[in-house]
């Protein structure tokens, strides 16, 4: 019997061939990858005969965690050439590793991700020793362009330095143990027959060790938890999602440079991607001559040969362009001396020249390939690509627009909204929708498949998910997004969350614009169906709590007056009086709250007169004798302040309380010339929650006080000339910006 382990790096053409060349020659009995083994009994499923890249896709959903994991290949992924290999010759194909949904696999986006990125001491190291930027370098440095005489030995060598004598997490070993049991198992059966294991060469000095001891049984491929909805489909990828300048976590930069590789080997790749950037520019109207490109072959020959590559890497090839291509000074490093997403700030021809690199090319399944249900769902009633008006004011056309609001939710590509309801309680009535083809749709419809069987449930689901880890500006919107779909209601944990982002949150202003919002869809809301919702009103609840909780501690002497703050006030004020009773507000205990407040001199001027306001408004009464209430709060030095909130909360209750202007007249007439002016700003804000016609009643009854009695003042209209009166206006104005300018209003 041969044993033989090939720890490769995931999508690496060297490993690829040398996976290949392998089988072929070996022709094992069992071909183990690493890979997930729930998908052991769909190997048949697997290779059908898709176009790659294509990725298996595990979703995992249970009340206390939703998780996904991608498992992609393309031609040179070196798991594929071993499955395409061993099936070529007869081997018995199976995938080792641990289920997508595992625990174990609970921090792992891809399963892919290149493990040696976790000892960068190591990888660092030999980077400066043979003068690479990274360990993609490295990579083709010592690998990709080198030849293939003795790469196994080689592959091994690299492998057991950057794994070395350093232990793994739980997580790894666990996997390790695991695919270790397949090991021994597959061995056990094989008998004489050879054996050949193709997993991360990270994996591989463990399990050379961990193979001759322990169970020769086949392992259980283990089962999900008991509740917990657990999928894994095959899906379409692409050479962008493949990337790492586009933030693919694993594997090799530029795919589209790495298929060339894969295809034809480094001489023709090198010509290739000189070719691909030309082509992508000159589309782009950027001149790129003969001479520039004669230019930047000779570079790339030269660096080539001064870092002792038989053939330009891809490094060289890139260095050749920048030098010959861009003319001016590069003011941030290359982006291919370093990993990751493509940053900001780079030089236009730079970005073209990453774009070709990663290629275009687009995976598509077979035919026969099956999907989740939620697929078949939406394509059946989605439709193709076109504009779509749709009136809310007819059932066909709200039936439509939570159809394509749900799938917006769970974002899948080419479903836009350009107009419609865009707030609680609003009174448009038509949306307009733009659907458009995407290559990327398929593959997020089956991702969203995770989240529910239909687009009703996934869209529940989603929005449960964005409540469990919404701040509160961003719970406002999700409740309405709920609306939008359909989902009027949400129960159990999702209501439980909610009480604890609510229970969390600090800042009276977000909690005010959540309570304006959701108290306005419990109570008008009959477009969407969420008027009297039990979901609404548990929030309306909760955030009325929070807020009076809150503003009984806030402490602090004079200061402008905090809009937010009095506007959260409002909001509770109309939540007691339009929602008390129906949702069982305490409205006595809220009471209690806003005469302390009102009475607390060591309270923000606003929040004293807006605890006034909400005490009047919701009593009648600000107390036995409202004259003597605003007396005995009223402070000259920080009059308008306190108006602010009292306006603001009691408006009417001012407005029409018999001698209540006479006594504010009495008492504003009364503040020195100096407290007056520093006032002045704040009284201006004040009486702006008063609209024009109340305005101009006040002014006018306060002009009949002061002229005894008198009538006949019509303050609406005045003898100046027209002229004098728009001078008069552009003056207030620029005062007015004065004023904003130096903060004294705002």
């Amino acid at each position: 019997m041969t044993l033989t382990f090939l720890g490769v790096r995931h999508h690496s053409p060297a490993c690829a061939r040398l996976v290949a060349d392998t089988i072929a020659s070996v022709r094992p009995a069992y071909v183990l990858v690493e890979g997930p083994a729930e998908m052991n009994h769909r190997m048949d499923e697997l290779l059908l005969g898709h176009e790659l890249p294509i990725a298996v896709y595990t979703s995992y959903r249970d009340p206390e965690r939703r998780h996904g994991s991608w498992t992609p290949l393309c031609d040179y992924s070196p798991e594929w050439t071993a499955l395409t290999a061993g099936r070529a010759v007869g081997s018995e194909l199976r995938f080792i590793d641990l289920p997508g949904w595992h625990p174990a696999l609970a921090e792992v986006r891809n399963r892919y991700a290149d493990a040696e990125a976790r000892y960068k001491e190591v990888t660092g190291r030999l980077c400066r020793t043979f003068a690479v930027d990274n360990v993609d370098a490295l990579w083709d440095h010592l690998f990709e362009i080198e030849p293939a005489d003795g790469l196994a030995e080689r592959l091994a060598a690299y492998f057991d330095l950057v794994r070395g004598d350093t232990r793994t997490g739980a997580d790894d070993m666990a996997r390790e143990a695991y695919m270790a049991q397949w090991i021994r198992a597959a061995v056990a059966d094989a008998g004489d027959r050879p054996v050949v294991v193709v997993t991360g060469g990270f994996h591989r000095p463990a399990l050379i060790r961990l193979a001759g001891q322990g169970d020769r049984s086949w392992p259980e491929v283990p089962q999900p938890p008991a509740g917990a909805a657990v999928g894994s489909y095959l899906v379409p990828y692409s050479f962008r999602r493949l990337d790492a300048f586009d933030g693919y976590q694993s594997g090799m930069p530029s795919p589209g440079y790495y298929q060339h590789l894969w295809e034809s080997g480094p001489a023709d790749a090198a010509r290739r991607l000189t070719e691909a950037v030309t082509v992508r520019l000159r589309a782009r109207r950027q001149p790129v001559s003969t001479a520039d490109l004669i230019a930047a072959r000779a570079t790339a020959d030269g660096i080539a040969l001064m870092r002792g590559h038989p053939h330009p890497a891809r490094v060289d090839v890139l260095d050749g362009l920048a030098s010959a291509l861009v003319s001016e000074a590069i003011e941030v490093p290359l982006p291919w001396s370093a990993r990751g997403p493509l940053q900001a700030g780079h030089h236009p021809v730079v970005v073209e020249m990453i774009a070709a690199l990663s290629g275009d090319r687009a995976g598509r399944l077979h035919h026969s390939t099956p999907f989740p249900p939620l697929v078949h769902a939406v394509l059946a009633v989605l439709g193709g690509p076109g504009e779509e008006r749709l009136d809310l004011g007819e059932e066909a056309g709200r039936e439509r627009s939570r159809l394509l609001h749900r799938l917006r939710v769970l974002r899948i590509p080419g479903v836009a909204r350009t107009s419609g309801p865009r707030g609680a309680g609003g009174k448009e009535l038509v949306e307009q929708w733009v659907l458009t083809d995407s290559d990327d749709r398929l593959p997020a419809l089956i991702e969203a498949g995770g989240y529910g069987v239909d687009p009703q449930e996934a869209a529940a689901a989603a929005l449960a998910e964005r409540i469990r880890g919404a701040d509160l500006d961003q719970l406002a919107e999700v409740l309405f997004d709920a609306a939008l779909c359909g989902i009027g209601e949400l129960t159990g944990k999702v209501l439980d969350d909610l009480a604890r982002a609510v229970g969390a949150a600090a800042d009276l202003g977000s909690l005010g614009r959540t309570l304006t919002i959701a108290l306005a869809m419990w109570r008008h809301d009959d477009l969407f169906l969420t008027s009297g919702s039990t979901t609404l009103g548990t929030v309306i609840q909760a955030v009325t709590r929070r807020v009076l909780w809150l503003a009984e501690g806030v402490r602090g002497g004079p200061a402008p007056a905090d809009l937010q703050r009095i506007n959260a006030m409002t909001a509770v004020r109309d939540a007691l009086r339009h929602a008390g009773p129906a949702l069982g507000l305490d409205t006595p205990a809220a009471l209690g709250v806003a005469d302390r407040l009102a009475a607390c001199q060591e309270a923000p001027p606003d929040l004293r007169g807006a605890s006034l306001g909400l005490g009047w408004s919701l009593r009648g009464t600000a107390a036995a004798d409202p004259a003597r209430a605003v007396r005995g709060a009223f402070v000259p030095a920080s009059a308008g302040d306190w108006l602010a909130g009292l306006f603001a909360l009691a408006r009417e209750e001012v407005l029409h309380t018999a001698g209540m202007l006479e006594l504010l007249d009495e008492l504003v007439g009364g503040m020195t010339d100096d407290d007056f002016l520093v006032a002045l700003p704040a009284l201006r804000q004040a009486f702006g929650y008063f609209p024009p016609r109340e305005r101009h009643h006040i002014a006018t009854r306060l002009v009949e006080r002061r002229a005894g009695g008198a009538s006949g003042w019509d303050l609406t209209r005045l003898d100046a000339a027209p002229e004098l009166v728009a001078a008069g206006r552009a003056l207030d104005e620029r005062v007015e910006a004065a004023l904003r300018r130096e903060g004294l209003i705002t």
